[in-house]
């Protein structure tokens, strides 16, 4: 009996084990925390030059999680909404950030030469299209959508993340009548005041790490 029950407790210890490693996330992610230092990152752009966010330290700054082959993402893009939002706030002053973290062999990756003719053929306002094709980046904010948004002081700490609006569609018609979390945001931190919403559910394409 002994033996038996020896037995039987390997063979459940075999099994949870198993079973631990398939429901396992696929990705682990960080969770970027609002109200906490922003993670730091140094990145090549499009171009090639080189991004470091501490550079921007004293500057609102936007990062907006991309892939060009989504239909969310496009829902912003087609009709030049995205681009209208990255100009108006660049116009203020705001750094505006767009990361690629699309792995190699995955859906929306792009080379840095892909990556700036899709940042010239979109017409982007963005500061830069930053790539990060390790998902090193995306990893370290816990980015699971595009867009997954997310807006740092100019102190360097989070001041929002979540969803880019309240309307969780992909109809460009949408847009306009939803509430933009964070233009508001900026503006709210641009104006030196609390950010009315700090944090919501992003929505979207999962991120292609």
């Amino acid at each position: 009996m002994t033996t038996i029950r020896h037995a039987l407790k390997r063979f459940g210890a075999s099994l949870f084990a198993l079973c631990a490693v398939a429901t396992a996330p696929q990705t682990a992610l960080s969770e970027a925390v609002v109200g906490n230092e922003a993670p730091q990152f140094t990145a090549k752009d499009s171009t090639g030059k080189e991004i470091s966010l501490n550079s921007f330290k004293g500057k609102v700054v936007v990062l907006e999680w991309f892939n060009p082959n989504c239909p969310f993402v496009k829902k912003f893009y087609k009709n030049g909404d995205m681009q209208r939002f990255q100009q108006e706030l660049g116009a203020k002053g705001v750094v505006w950030l767009t990361v690629s973290s699309s792995a190699p062999g995955k859906n929306g990756h792009l080379t840095a030469e892909q990556a700036e003719t899709t940042r010239v053929d979109l017409g982007m306002k963005s500061s830069a299209l930053v790539l990060d094709e390790s998902g090193t980046i995306g990893k370290a904010y816990g980015a699971r959508t595009t867009p997954h948004m997310f807006v740092i002081a100019t102190d360097g700490k989070l001041a929002y993340a979540g969803a880019i609006d309240s309307e969780n569609s992909t109809d460009a018609d949408d847009i306009a009548k939803a509430k933009n979390y964070v233009v508001e945001a900026a503006n709210d931190l641009l104006a030196t005041k609390a950010v009315e919403v700090s944090s919501t559910e992003p929505y979207g394409c999962s991120v292609k790490y």
